[in-house]
């Protein structure tokens, strides 16, 4: 199995479950290290970080200010993951039996946390929060976090993350899966756990993000092996869709980026310009593009992505019945994105292009139900 996980010959001699040899910890971590992961020991057998020393034990204080991290030891869990091979080779060398934990957020990872624990579902309002599931949906047999999970990218029409072949996964020993993600910008997505009460994508589905850890493929515990499934090693970039609903979720934090600028007047000037050759489409411009505007004096997170990409499929459908010129309306939702989300420029235009390549499969002619 060593080719499955990439190790080369000299990491492990890594073949084929019953009777297998699994790839040391220390074949793991180095690997790890090697693809930009930050790792840190976990306690032999558990899914818990490696004992503190003595003395943090015994005076808390914040890792920051621990004077261990620099010595070289392994206190407070991900914050004292490395990248360093020399420090992995000094810890799991000294101790073959630690498990290996990753850092998502300075690895830049976001990792959908499917579980299939035995429970019963809560409240239909809970399955998938900020979502209203009609009393006439029958939820019979729905019991874990790939029936939720599947609801949702259904609900989205789109490829459900479980069984997404193009990223690495992980199956883990209780029976859920580890999806694999890179955060492909440098927005930190925040953790949160499927069960709670707050910040959660769906029930029995966390997030293992900013300020958290994953287990490492080939990882054993107690418990079992954490499996890798199909052929891909390196996690693909998260989908935009799945992107959105974490930013519809909370999983931002607050915003670290510059203040929403006002609304300038060359940008209203340009809704109206835009609509001028008809009459009413600059009307419903403004109405389109209002929610995207009402972002401006929001904190992110706010639901700015869902706004633009709704407001890019509708000026496509504007664009398709000849309202409009396709450039000068990808111009016109450029300009608004940037004046209410400065720059994220390069996630603007993905969402822009995304949603007006939709909304151009369907023409606007009239004006029902839309303004």
């Amino acid at each position: 199995m060593s080719a499955e996980l990439g190790f080369s010959s000299s990491d492990s001699s890594m073949v084929r479950e019953k009777g297998a040899t699994a790839p040391s910890a220390l074949a793991i971590a180095s690997w790890c290290a090697r693809r930009g992961w930050p790792v840190h020991p976990l306690a032999p057998g558990r899914k818990t970080p490696a004992a503190n020393c003595a003395a943090c034990r015994t005076v808390p204080h914040a890792p920051g200010d621990c004077a261990c991290l620099p010595l070289g030891r392994w206190c407070h869990g991900f914050h004292a993951a490395t990248l360093d091979q020399r420090r992995v080779h000094q810890w799991w060398g000294a101790h073959p039996d630690f498990g290996v934990g990753v850092a998502c957020g300075p690895a830049g990872l976001v990792v959908i946390d499917i579980d299939a624990h035995v429970a019963q579902p809560p409240h239909r309002n809970r399955i998938l929060p900020g979502i209203s599931i009609g009393e006439q949906v029958d939820l019979t047999g729905l019991a874990n976090g790939f029936h939720t999970l599947g609801v949702l990218a259904a609900l989205r029409n789109q490829p459900n993350p479980a069984e997404d072949t193009t990223t690495l996964r992980v199956r883990t020993p209780s029976g859920g899966m580890h999806v694999w993600y890179r955060a492909g910008d440098a927005r930190q997505w925040q953790c949160s756990s499927g069960s709670s009460a707050g910040r959660a994508l769906a029930w029995q589905v966390d997030i293992r993000g900013h300020g958290g850890y994953v287990i490492a493929p080939g990882t054993v515990t107690d418990k079992g092996r954490y499996m890798p499934v199909g052929s891909v090693r390196e996690p693909s970039e998260v989908p935009l869709w799945l992107a959105q609903e974490l930013e519809r979720t909370g999983h931002l934090p607050a915003p670290s980026i510059p203040a929403p600028r006002p609304v300038p007047p060359r940008a209203q000037q340009a809704v109206l310009a835009a609509g001028g050759r008809q009459q009413g489409t600059a009307h419903a411009l403004e109405a389109v593009l209002a929610p995207v505007w009402a972002c401006a004096s929001r904190a992110e997170g706010a639901g700015f992505s869902d706004a633009l990409n709704r407001a890019a499929y509708t000026v496509g459908g504007l664009v398709a019945a000849g309202r409009m010129e396709y450039k000068e309306a990808e111009q016109l939702l450029t300009e608004v994105s940037e004046t209410v989300r400065p720059g994220q420029t390069r996630r603007a235009e993905q969402i822009i292009r995304s949603g007006m390549a939709a909304g151009v499969k369907r023409p606007l002619y009239g004006s029902r139900g839309l303004w």
